[in-house]
């Protein structure tokens, strides 16, 4: 579990305190990068049986943010430090980076900061260059931030990323002396004075590797907390003329470094999150009427003049084209679509793939596997599921299409079902090129209907239609004139005689 003193942002006012840097001004931005990354606690105060570093922040487990950082800044290798549930967080690594060159390293007992980062001197054994050490639960915390910290600190043997906080905590202090930062204090272990210090420890550092795993193999457990402190590396630098800096955020900066302990501070980590993601939006020339409506997962793609209406949630891997119109109320995952689509309100999106000019909606369903062709128009409480509509096809009202294909420009009628289960298995639909399909219709699939034919309304279809043909399945109309007038009539005369008893 991350103390409030080990957590890590940026976005507003930084400024550098203490750095041994040459005449140059020059950082070390140069040298090879690693990156080891804390993620072992269990996180007890999230009050979760999933380990904290798996709760997601729009849309992706926390972890996932840090790694990518890690990616972005270059570095050779990233080692992830793991314990609690170390098998799922390496499952979602592995998923959502297949290629990267990312090495876990197993501390089973949870001794403090140092003692986690050591466990990943194995990995790094041969490693000369700077390591940086990020914090698993510190999903909001750009990579510019890591990257300005590098430049600021990038001589200095250790640096260091601060926060000026109006109330600082329980958060570690950074203590300089002489203009230089001397040491970090944790709360517990720091007197009056130092607590009133404002400038505190982000819990994110850049050291030379040399110097970090000499210093973490002498470091004792000697405090208020009985742990080996990763923050005892600044005072044993500062002590041997080694170099430290310092780059202190203020402002949203500051907030954006702060990490995840419980829920709270997970909902506010949502919310710095998806105010980044959708101002991103807006500034690519996306409309979004009411942003703080509108829900946003990472890595979601939208197109230049497209509208977002209030209360949608773009989720996933969604990928929306340009000069869309999105209208209130939809749920849209994992799904693509096309160039100038317009999908009506309240309609749920999964894993389909939506054309160029195509229609959608209100109140549509469209479930895994649907793809829908250029100008195809899926209208008012219909439901695909696995179903492809070519160009131009028309499900305007009321059914279900499940496990079918239908050809281009075929019309499908108000209430068609197409009967896909059988109990046991699942069988597959095809509708033909231009066939229409009259209203109140069940195909009970396996079957086919050819291009051009017709199925008369109240059909129920079980063998294959012919091209061109027309196939109705209906009994013959019979009118019994009269029929209902006598009816009425001996139903009044029958309730005269019981009100008569």
């Amino acid at each position: 579990m991350a103390r409030p003193e080990e957590t890590g942002s940026e976005r507003a006012g930084a400024e550098r305190t203490g750095a041994d840097r040459d005449a140059s001004g020059q950082s070390g931005a140069g040298r090879s990068r690693a990156v080891v990354i804390m993620a072992a606690g269990l996180g007890t105060r999230m009050r979760s049986a999933t380990i904290k570093v798996l709760h997601p922040v729009a849309g992706r487990p926390m972890i996932h943010y840090p790694v990518q950082s890690a990616l972005e800044l270059g570095a050779e290798r990233v080692v992830v430090v793991l314990g609690h549930q170390r098998d799922r967080v390496e499952a979602a690594l592995r998923a959502a980076f297949p290629e990267a060159p990312i090495e876990v390293a197993v501390q089973a007992e949870q001794l403090g900061t140092a003692h986690a980062v050591l466990c990943a001197r194995p990995a790094l054994a041969d490693f000369d260059g700077d390591v940086f050490i990020l914090s698993g639960d510190v999903p909001t915390l750009p990579t510019a931030t890591i990257q300005a910290l590098d430049t600021v600190t990038g001589e200095a043997a250790v640096g260091v990323l601060g926060m000026r906080l109006d109330d600082p905590g329980t958060y570690g202090r950074l203590v300089s002396e002489g203009g230089r930062l001397a040491r970090i204090t944790e709360f517990r272990d720091a007197d009056d004075r130092v607590r009133a210090i404002r400038e505190v420890n982000a819990g994110v550092y850049r050291a030379d590797a040399r110097f970090l795993f000499e210093t973490l193999g002498h470091l004792d457990s000697d405090n208020a907390q009985g742990e080996y402190y990763l923050t005892d590396i600044v005072a044993a630098a500062a002590e041997q003329g080694r170099g430290t800096a310092a780059l202190i955020l203020d402002g949203e900066a500051a907030a954006d470094a702060e990490g995840v302990n419980d829920r709270l501070d997970l909902a506010a980590a949502e919310r710095r999150m998806q105010t980044r993601l959708r101002t991103h939006l807006m500034q690519t020339g996306v409309t979004l009427l009411d942003p703080a409506r509108t829900t946003l997962h990472a890595g979601v793609e939208v197109g230049p003049d497209t509208v977002i209406e209030p209360d949608v949630a773009l989720l996933g891997h969604t990928v929306v084209g340009p000069g869309c119109h999105i209208e209130q109320g939809c749920r849209i995952a994992d799904s693509h679509i096309g160039h100038g689509a317009h999908i009506k309100g309240q309609s749920h999106i999964e894993a389909a793939r939506i054309g160029d000019g195509c229609q959608v909606g209100p109140f549509a369903r469209l479930r895994t596997g649907t793809v829908l062709h250029e100008k195809v128009k899926v209208g008012n409480f219909v439901e695909t599921k696995k179903t492809v509509l070519e160009a131009g096809a028309k499900a305007s009202h009321l059914s279900y299409l499940g496990d079918a294909h239908v050809g281009a420009g075929a019309n499908i009628g108000a209430g068609t079902i197409t009967c896909n289960y059988d109990g046991v298995n699942k069988f597959r639909t095809t509708i033909g090129a231009g066939a229409f399909i009259g209203s109140d219709t069940q195909l009970v699939a396996p079957v086919s209907v050819g291009d051009g034919a017709f199925v008369g309304a109240g059909s129920t279809i079980t063998q294959d239609v012919p091209p061109d043909a027309l196939a109705l399945s209906r009994g013959r109309q019979a009118n019994v004139d009269g029929w209902a007038k006598r009816r009425r009539a001996r139903l009044a005369e029958e309730a005269a005689d019981r009100r008569k008893d």
